[in-house]
């Protein structure tokens, strides 16, 4: 997802373990002139358009990343009473009930949310949130293995567990990753409540290898990625994102007429981002510049070169890149809030006795 090579493709999808530590002086942000963002470590703008933001705004912005999205909910949670900044960007609809039960948000409008379409805003009655970005988790494969292998690469979530397919898949954790839970997910709303368990007996036993992160996933067991094949990969099957194609095309020294990955398009599940202003931010004002900022035009048009998301502000130009290399699904598993709120911890529990015990 951007110039941190493509590290980027980890799509804002992580979220964050906060290293920095917030102190009361000005060099730590909390003076009335700088607005602090908390973000996953795929966060990314172009120098010249948070310039465009700063100068018109006269805000300073600085930034807390680092990691991925559990921890980074669970961190902000847990120092919510003096928060790490005024902004958190890239809570997303698998944590969203977690984080707003918790208070970690106050109320706002943001400005030109009306121009933002309706099936992002999952919060439209109190607007603790701002749906900023869209992008769908999917299995993604690696094109030059099935081609030597003479194999068809698996196309839904239920071919995943067919023979042929056998040790060739990596996931993340679901319970201490973005895209690992949204693959859990994706599965249950495939095969419903009862039906994912013994989905994952079968993809256990057909020899699915399970990961920590996203990064460690893609860069390192992946033998798709630019990275991966550095780093020895041999999985050619690695749950990602629609949008990471494209990024290997993007980011490649010589760029390829074809992206040298796929995306197994039946696996999907859509996950959506948001922003919010942080419950006791410091300043509060700054925040709300910010947040009308992330769905203004400017960042929303350049956001998907830099994060590898997709727009949801209506008529926001998407790249060709996307359109020719990593096209959202046409129809991802989706999934109520309410229902993921009722179900994940649940869930998660039941995976991880499941699945890595």
């Amino acid at each position: 997802m951007h110039n941190k090579t493509l590290v980027a493709v980890a799509v804002g999808l992580g979220l964050i373990t906060l290293s920095a530590c917030g102190s009361t002086d000005t060099e730590s942000g909390t003076d009335s002139k700088t607005v602090t963002l908390v973000s996953h470590n795929s966060w990314s703008v172009s120098k010249n358009v948070l310039k465009d933001f700063e100068k018109q705004s006269g805000y300073k912005v600085r930034v807390l990343e680092d990691g991925d999205a559990g921890q980074a909910v669970n961190k902000a949670i847990l120092t919510k009473d003096n928060p790490q900044g005024d902004v958190f960007f890239g809570v997303d609809n698998t944590l969203l009930s977690r984080a707003l039960d918790n208070g970690l948000f106050q109320p706002y409008t943001a400005k030109g949310l009306d121009k933002v379409g309706a099936a992002y805003q999952l919060d439209k009655d109190k607007h603790r949130v701002t749906p900023v970005d869209h992008g769908d988790i999917c299995v993604n494969y690696d094109k030059a293995y099935f081609s030597e292998h003479k194999l068809t690469p698996p196309q839904s979530f239920a071919d995943l567990a067919k023979p042929q397919y056998r040790n060739l898949l990596v996931t993340e954790n679901a319970a201490t990753s973005s895209p690992g839970l949204g693959f859990l997910l994706g599965s249950a709303a495939q095969f419903g409540d009862q039906g994912w368990q013994d989905y994952w007996k079968k993809l256990k036993a057909n020899g699915v290898k399970v990961v920590d992160g996203w990064d460690q996933a893609y860069y390192q067991e992946f033998s798709g990625s630019s990275q991966g094949k550095k780093a020895g990969g041999d999985r050619p099957l690695v749950v990602s994102y629609a949008s990471s194609p494209p990024a290997e095309v993007i980011y490649a020294k010589k760029r390829p007429d074809t992206a040298p990955t796929g995306v197994a398009t039946g696996t999907c599940f859509r996950q959506i981002e948001f922003a919010g202003l942080l419950s006791n931010a410091k300043n509060p004002k700054g925040a709300k510049a910010f947040i009308d900022f992330l769905v203004s035009k400017e960042f929303q048009e350049d956001m998907p070169l830099n994060m590898f998301v997709y727009p949801v502000l209506q008529g926001a130009k998407v790249p060709a890149e996307f359109t020719e290399y990593g096209p959202a699904a046409k129809d991802p598993e989706t999934m109520a809030p309410g229902t993921i709120a009722a179900n994940r911890d649940q869930w998660v529990k039941s995976w991880t006795s499941l699945v890595l015990k």
